[in-house]
C-alpha cells in the first residue's frame, strides 16, 4: 500500500476569489498530491484546503502553498473574525495510511525549516511536533494574533522554533505540526 499523508493548510484569505483560485492552482501542481476539498468563509476571511498525497508530494505542496500565500496575502491589511497570525496560518500534517505520527513530525520539521530558510517566514511547531507542552495547543500558539505576535516573540518561552524573534513583515508567522484527524 502507498503511504498517504493528509495536509489541511489554512490561509488568511476568504474573500478574494482570484487569490483563492491561485492557491487552488498551486495545490493541483504537485504530482502525487490530490486536492480533495477547499472552502472559504468571508466573515472569517479564511480558506481551508484538504490535500492528500505521498509524503514527498505533501511536503512540497505545503511549501509551495505557503510561498504563494506569502506573495498574495498581506497580513497588515487582513481583518476577519477568525484568530490568525499568518498568511498561511497553520499547516497540519495527518497520518492516513502506512505513515506514522513520527513521520508526520519529520515532515513538519522539514517544511518549517525550508519555509524559514527559503521564505524568511518564522514558525512554531505545535501539537505532536511541539518541543514543549506549552506549544501543543494551537490556540495557545496563536494567542496574540498577528498584531500581538511581535511582542509575544520577545518573551523567553515564545522564540520561534524556526526563524528569528520577529514576524515576516507581511506574511506573519505560521504554526506547523503533526496531529491526529479532527472532526470539525
Amino acid at each position: 500500500m502507498a503511504k498517504i499523508v493528509e495536509c489541511i493548510p489554512n490561509f488568511s484569505e476568504g474573500r478574494d476569489a482570484g487569490r483563492i483560485e491561485k492557491l487552488v492552482t498551486v495545490s493541483r501542481s504537485v504530482p502525487g498530491v490530490t486536492l480533495l476539498d477547499h472552502s472559504s468563509d468571508t466573515s472569517h476571511n479564511r480558506s481551508v484546503f484538504t490535500l492528500v498525497g505521498d509524503p514527498a508530494g505533501i511536503a512540497e505542496v505545503a511549501f509551495q502553498l505557503c510561498k504563494r500565500a506569502s506573495e498574495l496575502i498581506d497580513m497588515t491589511l487582513h481583518c476577519g473574525e477568525h484568530p490568525r497570525m499568518g498568511a498561511t496560518d497553520v499547516i497540519p500534517f495527518v497520518p492516513i495510511r502506512e505513515v506514522s505520527v513520527e513521520e508526520c513530525v519529520e515532515i513538519s520539521i522539514m517544511v518549517a525549516r525550508r519555509i524559514w530558510e527559503e521564505l524568511g517566514i518564522p514558525s512554531f511547531l505545535y501539537e505532536y511536533s511541539a518541543a514543549s507542552d506549552g506549544r501543543r495547543n494551537l490556540a495557545a500558539v496563536r494567542k496574540g494574533q498577528f498584531e500581538g505576535m511581535p511582542d509575544k516573540l520577545l518573551l523567553d518561552e515564545w522564540a520561534p522554533d524556526f526563524g528569528e524573534r520577529k514576524i515576516h513583515p507581511t506574511a506573519g508567522i505560521t504554526a506547523i505540526g503533526a496531529r491526529p484527524p479532527l472532526v470539525a
